[in-house]
């Protein structure tokens, strides 16, 4: 999924393609509404490593699973973590780095570091519901303050995606999301160890739900399975939220809800776009999501059902 831009002027949420003959990247948007339809071809392949803002090709041309979310093999992700801030191996990064609180749910607040210039991006590629900046500074003075906020106050650097989207289908109202924000962005600001290097910022409230469209992301929601040759996505995109993509599905045996065997209709399932990367996607020659459908594993059985669809494919997205 492609992420951008501070607030929710000049975002664009999408599925980017690349074409290695040619060194071409695009990105289709998805927004609520727009149709998907698209089979899965062939074996699912490394994408290399990006350096220098392009695609360096995997030399090995290797094979991933379709379940796994990495889409790199072993060495390409071992080149990747060679210059990586997330792998601590870029001490020597010039650029201003800011600290920020992520709120993904009642008593779901992370901390963790972005390039400044990136502004909310990475907090939009994370699906953050809400945030709040901390302080701006060096690389090493930002990860000083990741340390000491994570060490002293007990806030994690990361939750698993199935907490995230558990919290999505009860999420309190912006008010108390903005309060407890406040609470820890003034309880951070009152910790000693805070590199000198490292500007606090004052609290400010962001919120992405407009941006994610999380009105119309149902309880619940049911969840596509991992990919595999052949296999196809019909459907209609409801809403977008980091990786993760609400999309209402038609099913029949193929591809039936866990526990409904041989169920046919229209559920509202989740697929992380991640499991796309590497495959190569053509065009879809049916109306039924054979993908496998399961409930999630968080609990919640909510699922809107309807008529089926109709209609000829367009295109893939």
């Amino acid at each position: 999924m492609e992420g951008a831009a501070e607030g929710e002027r000049g975002f664009r949420q999408g599925l980017g393609w690349y074409c290695a003959e040619r060194g071409a990247e695009r990105v289709s948007a998805l927004p609520a509404g727009k149709r998907l339809a698209f089979s899965v071809v062939g074996e699912r392949r490394c994408l290399g490593v990006r350096r220098g803002g392009r695609w360096l090709v995997c030399p090995y041309e290797a094979v991933i699973g379709g379940a796994a979310a990495r889409d790199q093999c072993e060495a390409c992700a071992r080149l990747d973590r060679s210059r990586s801030v997330a792998a601590d191996t870029m001490a020597d990064d010039p650029r201003p780095y800011g600290v920020y609180l992520a709120y993904f749910g009642p008593g779901l607040v992370k901390v963790g570091i972005t390039a400044a210039e990136r502004g909310a991006a990475r907090l939009v590629e994370q699906g953050a519901v809400a945030y709040a900046w901390l302080g701006r500074g060096p690389l090493m003075a930002a990860r000083r303050a990741e340390a000491v906020l994570g060490s002293a106050l007990a806030v994690p650097d990361r939750f698993t995606k199935e907490a995230k989207r558990a919290a999505r289908g009860a999420l309190p109202p912006v008010a108390e999301r903005r309060a407890e924000l406040a609470e820890l962005h003034a309880r951070a600001g009152e910790l000693n160890g805070w590199p000198e290097t490292l500007a606090p910022v004052d609290f400010a409230f962001g919120d992405h739900s407009g941006v994610f469209g999380l009105a119309r992301v149902p309880a619940g929601a049911a969840e596509l399975g991992a990919m595999s040759p052949g296999a196809e996505v019909v459907g209609e995109v409801v809403a977008g939220v980091g990786a993760d993509v609400y999309v209402r599905v038609r099913v029949g045996e193929a591809g039936a809800v866990v526990g409904e065997a041989g169920a046919v209709g229209e559920v509202v399932a989740v697929l992380d776009a991640r499991l796309l990367s590497g495959w190569v996607l053509g065009a879809a020659r049916g109306e039924v999501t054979t993908v496998p459908v399961r409930d999630a594993p968080y609990g919640g059985r909510e699922r809107r059902r309807g008529e089926e669809g109709g209609g000829g494919q367009e295109g893939l997205f």
